[in-house]
C-alpha cells in the first residue's frame, strides 16, 4: 500500500462510518462460453441491500471498545425492535464457512438476542482486521457511546495499535488535542478509581483533579471520600491542592483571600478545565498574570503541547 493510499484512509476516519467501509466488489463477469452461476446469497448485501442471516452465524467483534452495555437501555431497544423491527442492519465482514464478524451494531444484535430472534438483517463489507478495529473504535468515539475510561482506552489503543501520535488521534476522531492527552492521562489512576469513573460514581473532572496526587493509596483514599461525601469537582480540586501545598492552605486560613471578580474566576475555571491543570489569575484593574501549576514533567509536556500546538 502506498503512502498516499494510507493517508487517504486515515483522513476518512473523520467523515463518518460509511466512508470507512468499502463495499464488497461483485465478481467479474465470466466469459460467454462459461456462463456464471446464479449469485450466492451474500450478493444481495453486496449490492447494498440487507441480507437476513442466522444470528448464530455472527461472531462478536474482538475489537469492541465498549465494555459496559446498559441493561435498561438494551431492554428499551429490544422493545423498540419488537414494535418497529430493526431499522438499520448491522454491519459485518465475511468469515470462512459462512460466518460473519460484527463490525458495527452490537447493541442491535444484543437486543435481538434478548427477544429470542433467530435472524437479523446484515450488510456485508470487505475490510481487513486492522480496518475492522479502527472502524469500531472510531465509531464509538464519534457517537460518544463510551464512558471516560473506555474513551481513554480507545485513544490509547489507537496509539498503540496504529502508532499514531496524540495529534493524529485528535485529527482522526475530531477531538481536541488537549482532550486526547487529558483522557489518556486517566489511565494512570489506580484500577479501583478507574472503575468508579467508568461506573459514573466519579466524573472525568474528579479524575483529572485526582491525577495531581502522586501516590495510589492517597488517590484511592480521596476518591472514596469524594464518593462518600458527594464532593463536587471544585471541592475535589481544593482538597487535592490542600494536600499538595499544606503551607498555602494554612496561609489562606490565616488570611482570607481577596474577593475575585466573577469574570476572572470563570476564565480561570475554563482554562483549568481545558488544560487539566491548576490555573490562577491575579488581576488588578485589567493587568496581572496567569499562573499555571503542574506537578509532573508529563503535565508540563501536555501544557507545552497545548500552548504551542506542537
Amino acid at each position: 500500500m502506498t503512502t498516499a493510499t494510507t493517508d487517504t484512509k486515515r483522513r476518512a476516519l473523520g467523515k463518518g462510518l460509511d466512508s470507512l467501509l468499502p463495499r464488497v466488489s461483485p465478481p467479474p463477469a465470466a466469459a460467454e462460453e462459461a456462463p456464471a452461476p446464479a449469485p450466492a446469497a451474500p450478493a444481495a448485501s453486496e449490492a447494498g441491500k440487507p441480507l437476513e442471516v442466522e444470528i448464530e452465524r455472527i461472531e462478536l467483534n474482538p475489537y469492541q471498545t465498549r465494555s459496559y452495555f446498559d441493561e435498561q437501555k438494551l431492554n428499551e431497544l429490544a422493545a423498540s425492535i419488537l414494535a418497529n423491527g430493526i431499522l438499520m442492519p448491522i454491519l459485518v465482514r465475511p468469515l470462512p464457512e459462512g460466518r460473519y464478524l460484527l463490525i458495527a451494531g452490537e447493541r442491535r444484535l444484543r437486543a435481538s438476542k434478548i427477544l429470542g430472534k433467530k435472524t437479523i438483517p446484515i450488510l456485508i463489507r470487505q475490510v481487513s482486521n486492522e480496518q475492522a478495529m479502527e472502524i469500531t473504535i472510531v465509531e464509538n468515539l464519534q457517537r460518544e457511546n463510551l464512558n471516560a475510561i473506555e474513551q481513554a482506552k480507545a485513544f490509547e489503543r489507537l496509539g498503540a495499535e496504529f502508532h499514531l501520535t496524540q495529534e493524529q488521534i485528535a485529527d482522526r476522531t475530531g477531538k481536541e488535542r488537549a482532550t486526547v492527552g487529558n483522557s489518556i492521562r486517566l489511565l494512570k489512576l489506580p484500577e479501583s478509581v478507574q472503575a468508579l469513573v467508568a461506573s459514573g460514581e466519579l466524573s472525568a473532572g474528579h479524575a483529572k483533579a485526582l491525577l495531581g496526587l502522586n501516590h495510589h493509596p492517597e488517590i484511592e483514599r480521596v476518591a472514596q471520600k469524594i464518593v462518600e461525601q458527594g464532593l463536587n469537582v471544585r471541592d475535589t480540586e481544593m482538597l487535592v491542592q490542600g494536600m499538595l501545598y499544606p503551607d498555602r492552605r494554612e496561609k489562606r486560613e490565616a488570611k482570607p483571600e481577596a474577593e475575585v471578580d466573577p469574570n476572572v474566576r470563570e476564565v480561570a475555571e475554563r482554562l483549568q478545565r481545558a488544560l487539566g491543570l491548576k490555573v490562577r489569575i491575579e488581576d488588578r484593574k485589567g493587568r496581572g498574570r496567569v499562573i499555571i501549576e503542574y506537578s509532573t514533567i508529563a503535565d508540563f509536556d501536555i501544557l507545552l503541547e497545548g500552548l504551542t500546538g506542537e
